[in-house]
């Protein structure tokens, strides 16, 4: 009985599938064999533990997302708010004292014509209006001396409660209270023309006012 050809070391090679007949799957590993006669070969699918390739994204690539978290610059938005808190520090009682001195003074108004009216209103609410006077010249002093030492510390009032500080663009660093007292003056370029420089930091890529970029100060946010 013979078992092959004994030129053919390796036996007798079996017979070629017939035309339409299911290919038998290749070993896990290897690259499956283009069927003859059926157009150009099949590309070799990739092994195990090659990387595939990404798949291209549809329609227009996606816009860059600005960073968030501690040392982003701060929106405008938390700007904003910081510095309507820090305004109803420094100048609500400024605000109410001014109103109820001039309520008063409205009300001595009543006794034109007569001398003893007036006297008698003047002696008792004059010294009160005078009081309200100084009181909201004081308050309003020693608040805004209060959060130009708070901001040079790196955040005031409003920034604190917003969590956001204020820092130096070059180095990171707090300005102190006088470049804080010198940033608060330069504000006057954000006033004019139209208080466009406070609306600024809407659009900037640094979020920064007027102010901001002549004092080389950033507001970024601490959370």
């Amino acid at each position: 009985m013979s078992f092959g050809d004994p030129n053919n070391p390796y036996g007798q090679q079996p017979p070629p599938a017939p035309y339409g007949a299911p290919q038998q799957p290749a070993p896990y590993g290897y690259p499956q064999q283009a069927a003859p006669g059926h157009g150009s070969p099949q590309q070799p699918a990739p092994g195990y533990g090659y990387p595939q390739q990404p798949v291209p994204g549809h329609g227009f690539p996606q816009q860059p997302v600005m960073p968030a978290g501690p040392g982003a610059y701060a929106s405008w938005g938390s700007r904003f708010g910081a510095f309507l808190i820090d305004f109803l520090v420094a100048g609500l009682v400024p605000v109410i004292a001014v109103f109820v001195a001039i309520a008063l003074e409205q009300s001595l108004q009543g006794c034109l014509g007569d001398s003893a009216c007036q006297a008698s209103r003047e002696k008792v609410r004059v010294p009160i209006i005078i009081t309200l006077l100084v009181l909201a010249l004081l308050w309003a002093v020693i608040a805004n001396v209060v959060i130009l030492v708070k901001e040079g510390k790196g955040a005031s009032p409003g920034k604190k409660a917003m969590k956001i500080r204020l820092i130096r663009e070059e180095n990171g660093q707090p300005l102190g209270f006088g470049r804080a007292l010198l940033r608060r003056m330069c504000h006057a370029l954000d006033s004019a023309p139209c208080s466009i420089g406070y609306l600024w930091p809407a659009w900037d890529a640094k979020g920064q006012t007027f102010a901001d970029k002549v004092m080389r100060t950033v507001v970024v946010s601490t959370e």
